[in-house]
């Protein structure tokens, strides 16, 4: 029974596997409802089991919530709303991210546009963050750097030109990690967390 038990599960997480890490959307990843058409309703304990194997390779499955927090008891309907996707556990060295493909002036205008919003409380005007970075680059730096924010969706702007962490930088940025590198509480390490 347990054998059966076993190669049931093994069949989900390749399952699993296949539908977090090819992307088939705009944005990568796939949301909760689609993983419990596809996997059963058994889903999180795939993903559980999946996420265990990750961590030998340094990644993990990470769920984003659009729009709620996450609660410690998360209600099935939340699971299905929420985004999954496989992202870095640990952190890269310089070097690893330099293949990234950005510049490292672009990185560091993301650090400081994300590092603003969050001490607005979670959203800033376009005019102040792009205030800010004008005076370490140039104007026409800012204004392409904003939209690859927003394209890539580390960032979101409404209608009213607010902009808010998007998807991506509550997925992929361990923002505490980020403050208190910024505000000199804790040591600069040999790596960057992304």
């Amino acid at each position: 029974m347990r054998g059966k038990r076993k190669a049931y599960y093994a069949s989900k997480v390749k399952r699993a596997s296949h539908l977090l890490f090819y992307r088939r959307h705009k944005k990568p990843g796939v949301k909760g409802w689609e993983l419990r058409k596809n996997l059963g309703k058994d889903y999180p304990q795939v993903l559980k089991i999946l996420n265990d194997y990750l961590e030998r390779l340094d990644l993990q499955v990470k769920t984003v919530f659009e729009g709620e927090p996450a609660t410690e008891k998360t209600r099935p309907e939340q699971l299905d709303k929420a985004r999954f996707f496989i992202t870095l556990r640990g952190a890269l060295t310089p070097k690893e991210a330099k293949m990234v493909g950005w510049r490292i002036d672009d990185l560091a205008g993301l650090a400081v546009t994300i590092a603003y919003i969050i001490s607005r409380k979670g959203r800033a005007p376009r005019k102040e963050v792009e205030e800010i970075l004008r005076e370490k680059l140039p104007k026409w730096r800012v204004d392409l750097n904003l939209d690859r924010y927003i394209r890539y969706g580390y960032l979101s702007q409404d209608e009213k030109e607010q902009l808010y962490l998007g998807w991506r930088t509550r997925a992929e940025v361990d923002q505490k990690a980020l403050m208190d590198l910024l505000l000199g509480t804790e040591k600069p390490q040999s790596s960057v967390n992304v």
